[in-house]
């Protein structure tokens, strides 16, 4: 390329001298070196001569250039003896011809390009500086050599295109380039410029890397904008050169049209850039971001950034780490640890930006809030919120309120946060203070996903981090628990429990953290106990050596507390006991311990197994209830660990259960029983009479009487110090069964007598003697009843899943013994006020807990009656309750079953016994595998009912109403939905778990399963009474039908309501938002979507299944027996719909709400359905109506100027002809409903804008004048329809439209008044005519003194005085002020009728104004009368519209 000169005589006489060297004697240094400067100073030419003069001495080899003078100096002595030479400026030529020959020479070239050495000759007085420049930048610094010395360089570069540049070797190219670089003045600027591009395009990726990275240090100001656009050029070229391409670009002055092509260009390569050089383009894109289009190019950049490539290296090592070499593992791991170093540069470059640039921060926020679509967030989203929450303190609230959106909606599932934690913790672990800031906060949350999602940050943070990390999670869950809400604590101890599951051996170096919870233990209750003590023992016994000092102190708190008189502490001391025995007691593994320890080890576990058994037992003994909770907590404890205990250990225990639960509780069956009772005994409720030999019986009356009368004898029965009590039936049955099912593999064959023999009760003939019983006998019956019915339920819980046909037939008896005995115990407890039953369960806070009173059932019912009995009173009585629920609606979801009680209560000995449900033992989930049972209605069951119920195993329809009843409250406890918001100072703790022991110990999840199992039968049943009732309405115009029938009617009714109900709480679940239950959505959409399309379902996609799904309920509503029932119909249609609600979905919801609204509804005995219950679902139904119309505003008017006259025009107890359900009882539901959805429908108005054009500003005063009509169509009813609640509404609602009207309505009234004056004057008269009617209502309110009312009166009055301002404020800005005029509005009653009882404050009233927008004829053709007013007061304060 470079063609090769001819060697000068000089250089040929150099050439000669440097080969002859080697030849001469060696003897001494000091004579080669005068040898070598001798034949140098004979054979330089003019260059080394002209160099040497001016101050520089040429080293060979290793040595530096040396310069003796100022580099200033040395440039003007070169360039004064160039142009003052003889040969000048031929003197030029030969110059740059020695400097060629002399840097052929590698070495000696080297010296040229690197800095010069500084030396001080003797007798120097001028100080060379520190730092010289290299000799080639010298003589570039010289004009007459520059363009010479240039091409010179240039020229030079090709030789070295295709050197290797090891580690230490010298890279030429680069040091050439750099010569260019920071020169004080360049000639000819262009033409380097132009010959770097040109050299650009031939060089190898090396050189051209370095040309392109030195262009910056090189161009002059006027030339960066062309060069900057080659560069772009290039970019789009090839990725090979992105990184230094755009480093070069982000140091030049770049116009705005070109920094945007630029970005475009860096944005288009971001998917496939090298993940080394993904930090560069980032960085790029996020310097040049400008505030305008910030959240555009972040939206962008958010959809190219894709850190699944970056996961990808570490999930190759991990699958190579296993079958691959060492070299290749090693190799990987290498890559590995790149790929990670390149995301952590990549999210340092992001935070620089976000730190240091608010526009990206923010946009950044706002482009992640954007985006809708789950499928559109990625792991990224998360890390750089957490990023953004970690170093902008001004961002955190907007980070923390986008995150948590962002989780209630699904679209940052837990997985995706478990992915960011696995995959990229390096980068996370910076972050560490907000995930532990965030995780707490979510903590305590009111919705359940983020409640979830902080749970998991926990566990992550624990999974992933080091040691100082683990130590803060774990302290700050220790706090959740000592110090959070009940919420919190459950959550925490959550958290614990999977983390000691999962990660025992890291847990346990935390373990004296997680001990000091047992010093806050007086707020946990007994299932959060539980939970506290598995952990404990689970790290106790995990590891030997380590947990023996939680032992100790786990032993020093159990007998401390075992040995205490309050119960309180007695229940938490059995708890933590059993909880040991269960770890002690738990199956070891062979790599626990070798074969040598193992006979030590099971002595030394045997000892401890009998210690706590004989501690708890001696505690226990004397005591019923403590002994009873023993035997449950036990029971529980085997059920819990099925088939993970080593009942070897457990033997001795074993044996003497067998043996005290017949000697206690069971007797050999005979006619006559000897002693004296209050009743006389008899064997009832035998199933086996067939058997007469061997048979047995519960000694149950006998037992009660020795209990209730306290006439306990030391009898044979009753050898041992243990107190035999009937409360310890049940418990102590429950314990023998799962301890005999655990020995024999789920076999009852031993115990299998138990199901069919008989109790010593009495003759339960009560009917008519109750009265003629003494209090005391009357008592005793109910506890015999209750003792009976409790037996029978634990007898149901032990055998429902037996498989033999006569056991089925067996445990379907005892079912409809239950039904049997509850109606007769319904009778006795009417018939015996102030009864308090035995205890039933034992772990909660009873019999503290439920308030043994004197008042009757009627006092001693949960929360949820005292609302729904509120509820009621609030609707009868027009009492001061009305302002404390206005406007809410009533609390379906939560009273349900009361209410259902109440309604019931005439047909249903079930609702009488809905507050005594404490007092009843448990049933398990796996007892509603009786549901597959098909129904049997009375009219099949005419005759031979026994042959065929042991042939045909069916369900009865008193039955399976008693099995949905208590599957309805056990979904009601167990799947919480989605409206559940906490209560921030719960009245009644503990409470609310009573009765739900079983279910507490399994999770949501686990009893939505067991539900989706029991889909098809419960599918089946309500099949039937579809069916059932289809035929009823058919029948109708029959004649009537006997007595028999309507009681069979509300039971079916019942059966529906409640099959409604569980479909409810199932699909209202708010599990079903979280991404890993979307599975089990599936399966139970499936199930129904199966009944409509059998066998086609199985690829459905999800909204196909929904819609089949709701297709499915649909078809019900045609059958539908009860109000309340269309009203759990619709609930559940929108818990399936809205996942997610489409527009079909919604015409069908609007059209269906209506048609119940349109329908009369008349129940069995010909009566109009009415009451709290009914005004309830009224309230649900017609909300749910006008939330899903199309039009709301022309729905209101609707019912308001059609149903409504209707019912005016109507007799006393009538009602609107159209709308069946509106009567004059249930007009305050339709008015507060139809109000309050006008209220919140005109917010949704967009306000005026100046920017509206004319079409868009007459659209809204349509919407507007609709708005304004309805508003005084409903405020006129009040001169009807004068009661208190309705004036109540009208005051409070009145004021809320009033403002949303000044808010939302006048600006737009603003813009247009000129335009469409006749509209504007029509709206503003039509809302004057309510706004005075609202203001006679405040001298009504003020006149009869009702404190509930008055108190909306000051807030009102400042709205319409706003009113009058704002009007006045409008005209003005059109330049029509002269319209307004003022004048005095009296104060009058509903009626307009004048108050004169402020005579005395006659002289105020001058001052009061009236106002009236009046044009005249010149300015406006018709005038406005919107007038104001407001009773006597001083100034203007009192002016009213």
């Amino acid at each position: 390329m470079i063609s090769k000169r001819k060697l000068s005589k000089v250089d040929a006489s150099e050439e000669s001298c440097k080969t002859d060297l080697p030849k001469t004697k060696k003897s001494r240094i000091s004579d080669k070196e005068n040898a070598s400067v001798f034949c140098g100073l004979e054979n330089e030419g003019v260059f080394e001569e002209l160099l040497r003069t001016s101050g520089i001495v040429l080293k060979a080899g290793e040595g530096q250039n040396e310069i003796a003078v100022d580099q200033m100096a040395f440039q003007k002595k070169l360039c004064l003896a160039l142009e003052k030479h003889p040969t000048y400026p031929a003197v030029v030529k030969e110059f740059i011809s020695g400097l060629e020959s002399h840097i052929k020479d590698r070495n000696q070239f080297k010296n040229c390009l690197l800095p010069c050495t500084p030396v001080r000759t003797e007798g120097s007085r001028n100080l060379v500086h520190s730092y010289c420049e290299s000799l080639i930048k010298l003589l570039l610094g010289i004009k007459i050599l520059q363009p010479a010395v240039i091409a010179l360089l240039l020229e030079k570069i090709p030789e070295f295109f295709f050197d290797i540049v090891g580690t230490f070797g010298t890279n030429f190219p680069r040091l050439i380039v750099n010569q260019f670089k920071w020169l004080d003045r360049l000639l000819d600027s262009q033409d380097l410029v132009k010959k770097l591009m040109q050299m650009v395009s031939v060089s190898p990726v090396p050189i051209q890397h370095d040309i392109i990275t030195s262009l910056p240090e090189i161009l002059e100001d006027s030339q960066q904008s062309e060069v900057a656009r080659e560069l772009s050029c290039l970019l789009k070229q090839g990725r090979r050169l992105t990184v230094p391409i755009l480093d070069a670009l982000s140091h030049l002055d770049l116009d705005a049209e070109l920094v945007a092509e630029v970005r475009q260009s860096a944005m288009t390569i971001v998917p496939s850039v090298k993940l080394e050089d993904l930090p560069v383009v980032v960085k790029f894109i996020l310097q040049n971001v400008k505030a305008a289009d910030a959240v555009e190019v972040i939206s962008d950049l958010r959809k190219s950034l894709d850190l699944s490539s970056c996961v990808l290296p570490l999930q190759i090592h991990s699958s190579q780490k296993k079958v691959k070499s060492q070299v290749q593992a090693s190799s990987s791991l290498s890559q590995v640890t790149t790929s990670q170093n390149c995301v952590k540069l990549l999210f340092d470059v992001i935070k620089l930006a976000v730190r240091f640039q608010k526009d990206v921060s923010e946009a950044w926020i706002k482009a992640i809030e954007n985006s809708t679509s789950v499928s559109d967030h990625k792991v990224l989203d998360l890390i750089v919120l957490l990023l953004i929450h970690s170093t902008n303190t001004r961002n955190r609230k907007q980070t923390e309120k986008v995150l948590r959106s962002k989780i209630r909606l699904g679209c940052m599932p837990e997985q995706l946060m478990q992915n960011a934690f696995q995959n990229h913790s390096t980068v996370i672990k910076d972050f560490f203070p907000s995930i532990l800031a965030l995780a707490q906060t979510f903590l305590h949350s009111a919705h359940p996903a983020v409640v979830s999602f902080g749970s998991c940050m926990y566990k992550q943070a624990f999974a992933a981090f080091d040691s100082y990390c683990q130590q803060e999670v774990v302290t700050a869950l220790v706090t959740h628990v000592c110090v959070g809400s009940e919420t919190e604590l459950d959550i925490s101890l959550d958290v614990l429990t999977d983390l000691v599951v999962l990660h025992t051996s890291l847990l346990m170096r935390y373990a004296t953290f997680v001990k000091t919870i047992l010093d806050s233990t007086q707020k946990l209750n007994p299932c959060q106990i539980r939970k506290l003590f598995y952990i404990l023992s689970t790290l106790a016994f995990s590891q030997k050596q380590e947990g023996s000092y939680i032992q100790d102190d786990m032993h020093m708190v159990i007998r401390k507390w075992l040995s205490s008189t309050v119960p309180n502490h007695k229940q938490m001391g059995i708890i933590g006991a059993v909880s040991m025995i269960g770890s002690v007691a738990l199956k070891r593994t062979e790599g626990d311990a070798t074969s040598l320890e193992r006979p030590e080890l099971n002595t030394e576990r045997d000892g401890q197994l009998s210690t706590l058994l004989d501690l708890v037992g001696f505690c226990c003994e004397q005591t019923p209830e403590v002994l009873a909770l023993y035997y449950d907590e036990f029971a529980s404890l085997i059920e819990r660990q099925k088939g993970n205990l080593d009942l070897q250990l457990l033997d001795e225990f074993g044996k003497s259960l067998v043996e005290d639960f017949p000697s206690d509780f069971v007797v050999d069956l005979s006619p006559t029983v000897h002693g004296s009772f209050l009743f006389p005994v008899k064997s009832l409720y035998n199933l086996d009479e067939d058997q007469s030999q061997g048979a047995i019986a519960i000694n149950l009356l006998p037992l009660v009487s020795q209990s209730e009368l306290g006439r306990i004898t030391a009898g044979a029965s009753n050898q041992s110090k243990r107190a035999v009590s009937p409360m310890c039936l049940s418990p102590c049955f429950r314990l023998l069964r799962l301890y005999t099912a655990e020995q024999n593999s789920g076999s009852l064959e031993d115990i299998d007598a138990l199901l069919g023999c008989p109790l010593y009760l009495t003759d339960l003939e009560v009917e008519g003697k109750l009265d003629s019983l003494s209090k005391q006998e009357r008592e005793f019956l109910c506890s015999l009843l209750f003792y009976a019915l409790n037996w029978f339920r634990e007898v149901v819980n032990a055998f429902c899943q037996q498989q033999d046909a006569e056991m089925k037939g067996k445990v379907l008896t005892r079912l409809q013994n239950i039904t049997e005995l509850q109606n007769v115990l319904g009778k006795c407890l009417a018939a015996t006020p102030g009864y308090v039953p035995p205890p039933a369960t034992f772990d909660s806070e009873a019999p503290e807990a439920v308030p043994s009173n004197a008042a009757g059932p009627g006092r001693k019912r949960s929360g949820r009656k005292k609302k729904a009995d509120g509820s009621k009173a609030g609707s009868a009585d027009r009492s001061q309750a009305d302002d404390s629920s206005e406007g809410n609606q009533p609390d379906t979801e939560l009273s349900e079953l009361d209410k259902t009680a109440a309604d019931r209560e005439a047909g249903n000995p079930l609702a009488q016994l809905q507050s005594y449900r404490p007092y009843f033992r448990e049933l398990d989930l796996e007892v509603f595998t009786v549901l597959h049972c098909g129904l049997l209605t009375k009219s099949v069951l005419d005759t031979e009912m026994h042959t065929e119920a042991r042939e045909v195993v069916q369900l009865g329809p008193a039955e399976l109403c008693f099995l949905l009843d208590d599957l309805c409250w056990k979904l009601e406890h167990g799947l919480p939905s989605g409206s559940t918001r906490r209560v921030p100072f719960p009245k009644e703790r503990g409470n609310k778990d009573i009765g739900f022991s079983h279910l507490c110990q399994r999770s949501p999840k686990e009893v939505a399963m067991c539900v989706i199992d029991l889909l098809k039968p419960l599918c089946k049943h309500m099949e039937n009474m579809h069916n059932y009732f289809q035929a009823a309405v058919q029948n109708q115009g029959a004649e009537d039908e006997p007595v028999v029938n309507i009681q069979e009617h509300q039971l079916m009714s019942s059966c529906y309501q409640l099959l409604l109900m569980v479909f409810r709480s199932l699909f209202a679940w708010n599990g079903f938002s979280q991404h890993e239950n979307a599975g089990l959505l599936r399966s139970a959409l499936r199930v129904l979507a199966d009944r409509l399309k059998p066998g086609e379902t199985e690829f459905l996609l999800l909204e196909e299944l929904i819609s089949e799904s709701f297709q499915y309920l649909l078809n019900f509503q045609q059958s539908v027996p009860s109000f309340h029932c269309a009203c759990i119909l619709t609930q559940l249609l929108i818990a399936i719909a809205e996942k997610p609600m489409s527009g079909w979905k919604r015409e069908k919801m609007a059209s269906l709400a209506k048609q119940f609204l349109c329908q009369s509804w008349v129940k069995p005995s010909g009566d109009r359905e009415k009451g709290s219950q009914f005004n309830s679902a009224l309230h649900t139904l017609l909300c749910v109506y006008l939330e899903h119309t199309d039009d709301i505003l022309k729905a209101i008017e609707e019912i308001s100027s059609v149903g409504v006259p209707e019912l005016m025009n109507s007799a006393k107890d009538g009602c609107s002809s159209t709308y069946p359900t509106l009567s004059r009882q249930t007009f305050p539901v339709f008015f507060r409903v139809m109000m309050a959805q006008l209220e919140s429908s005109v917010k949704s108005i967009p306000a005026g804008k100046p920017s509206d054009s004319s079409e868009v500003q007459l659209e809204k005063l349509l919407h507007w004048n609709i708005a304004v009509r309805n508003f005084h169509i409903l405020i006129n009813l009040v001169k009807v329809f004068d009661s208190r609640p309705v004036l109540n509404i009208c005051l409070k609602y009145g004021r809320l439209f009033v403002e949303a009207f000044l808010k939302l309505a006048m600006p737009l009234l603003d813009h247009s008044f000129k335009k469409h004056t006749d509209d504007v004057q029509s709206l503003l008269k039509t809302l004057q005519l309510s706004t005075r009617q609202l203001h006679h209502m405040c001298g009504h309110s003020k006149i009869h003194q009702d404190i509930g009312l008055t108190n909306h009166v000051p807030l009102l009055k400042k709205s319409l005085e706003q009113f009058v301002y704002r009007v006045k404020a409008m005209l003005a800005f059109n330049h029509c002020q002269e319209a307004f005029w003022v004048g005095i509005l009296k104060n009058r009653d509903l009626q307009g009728e004048e108050i004169l009882t402020q005579a005395s404050e006659e002289r105020g009233s001058d001052e009061d104004e009236e106002d009236s927008a009046e044009s005249p004829a010149e300015e406006e053709p018709s005038g406005s009368d919107t007038d104001g007013g407001g009773e006597p007061g001083p100034g203007p304060s009192a002016a009213r519209p």
